[in-house]
């Protein structure tokens, strides 16, 4: 009878733990996941200040496409607040999107995020509040069709760009004019003619977004494509 009683103590030992171990599971869950957004916990590596990169659906990203031999045609820059993930994109208004509702924008959902080579030694959490610090006076801002190099209005690749030159005094990507870019074909001749009619600003600075991607400061940490 001692042994039988013994037995059942532990079963009932066995059966609390086990309720107090899925329970504090679920608490884990709940605070990772929470019941709206994405945490940054829960699918690491993202970090504040890694550049993602996606492929847009409209008429004038296939141009930017065409135009810049890139299958990618928009990008932002990952801020992470409250273990949340957001993307700060120039995209009507310069403004903070949840990464979910980002990544839906693009096409098929696919993205690919990369960070500084060095980014524990050049962007420290003193240089990034600097840098987040200079991209707020870009917020509300309006997109800038015209792909002008002035501060009023802004495209996306030029708000990652000025954000991390005016921030941390880091150029990702090379300047170029925008005669450098294929103009040739006839998607890209139809936005032309729509934009600019027939004075089209050649040697006007540009940066595009796979400019920004093949900057060898930067190194991929994921890639959904």
């Amino acid at each position: 009878m001692l042994f039988f009683n013994t037995f059942l103590s532990k079963q009932s030992r066995l059966k609390t733990s086990l309720i107090v171990f899925s329970s504090l599971l679920l608490l884990i869950g709940i605070y990772f996941f929470g019941t709206t957004g994405f945490s940054s916990k829960s699918q690491d590596p993202f970090q504040n200040g890694d550049i993602i990169f996606q492929t847009s659906q409209s008429k004038q990203c296939t141009a930017v496409q065409i135009a810049t031999r890139s299958i990618y045609s928009h990008c932002g820059i990952i801020y992470i607040e409250k273990n949340k993930v957001f993307v700060y994109e120039a995209v009507g208004p310069v403004k903070m999107t949840p990464f979910n509702e980002w990544i839906q924008h693009g096409k098929d959902s696919k993205y690919v995020v990369k960070r500084l080579k060095n980014a524990s030694a050049e962007l420290t959490p003193t240089i990034f509040s600097k840098v987040k610090a200079c991209g707020e006076k870009y917020k509300g801002k309006s997109y800038d069709l015209y792909f002008g190099w002035s501060d009023e209005k802004i495209y996306c690749s030029e708000l990652v760009w000025k954000i991390y030159k005016q921030g941390a005094n880091i150029e990702v990507g090379k300047l170029q004019k925008l005669k450098e870019f294929d103009l040739s074909s006839k998607e890209v001749k139809a936005i032309i003619k729509e934009r600019y009619g027939d004075n089209i600003p050649l040697d006007e600075t540009v940066i595009s977004p796979q400019s920004i991607f093949d900057s060898e400061l930067l190194v991929t940490v994921k890639d959904t494509y």
